[in-house]
């Protein structure tokens, strides 16, 4: 495992089939705007400066979440968020690479 992996921007193409598998959701966490502009097909906008709020909403789907956005900074932090609330979730990085690998 190498300091990319470690951060969570290694290769992800593994871990985002396993997630995939277990029937994970896809939040997007970029603003409303950028959504707008285009995201991956069925995902969930939840843009990060609410991520917080949602975390009730988000336990209620009982499922892993793929957190993704521009370039993998914001869904770092916001897997970083989920994670401390108990939530199996993943840093899938930026939407464009993301859904290249789904």
């Amino acid at each position: 495992m190498g300091i990319l992996d470690f951060l969570g921007f290694g290769d992800k193409s593994k871990q985002i089939a396993e997630f995939t598998a277990k029937n994970a959701i896809i939040i997007d966490v970029r603003t409303y705007e950028e959504f707008a502009g285009g995201h991956i097909k069925n995902s969930k906008n939840m843009p990060l400066q609410v991520i917080e709020s949602k975390i009730n909403d988000i336990k209620k789907l009982n499922q892993p979440v793929i957190a993704c956005c521009r370039t993998g900074r914001r869904s770092g932090i916001a897997a970083m968020i989920l994670k401390k609330h108990g939530i199996e979730a993943m840093n899938g990085g930026g939407w464009n690479s993301l859904q290249k690998k789904l």
